[in-house]
């Protein structure tokens, strides 16, 4: 078994779907899978309704995307880590970043499982492979 870390830096939805897509896949090879959100994906992680927003450099491709993406019923970001979740994947939200944007602990999507610091992280993922989205 494998160990796969993540440190989602972004939020916009190219880097949440490549979160999404490597995280299900990691989980569903029986790898562990820990993925740590900080600063600008931390809102992506509040509650409330999720919704899509791309870089600059790639919004003349926005409507082509959603579409196939529709056409190929491809899951969300989201459904796609609530599945990793259900494999035994953790997603933590990074302490710093959640004070610095006021995120509370009530604001928090219950996808997330804990608010914690980067040492935490580190400690967890010693070893691991770590990538940086």
């Amino acid at each position: 078994m494998g160990k796969l870390g993540m440190i989602l830096f972004s939020g916009t939805t190219d880097r949440l779907m490549a979160a999404g897509i490597l995280a299900q896949a990691a989980a569903a090879m029986d790898n562990e899978v820990k993925v740590f959100v900080t600063f600008w994906a931390v809102p992506s992680f509040t509650k409330g309704e999720k919704k899509m927003s791309f870089p600059s450099d790639v919004q003349s491709m926005v409507p082509f995307l959603a579409q196939r993406m529709k056409d190929l019923k491809m899951a969300s970001w989201y459904d796609m880590l609530k599945e990793a979740k259900s494999m035994g994947a953790k997603i933590y939200l990074c302490s710093l970043a959640s004070e610095l944007m006021n995120v509370k602990k009530d604001d928090v999507d219950p996808i997330v499982d804990d608010i914690v610091g980067a040492a935490t992280f580190i400690q967890e993922t010693e070893g691991w492979q770590v990538l940086f989205i």
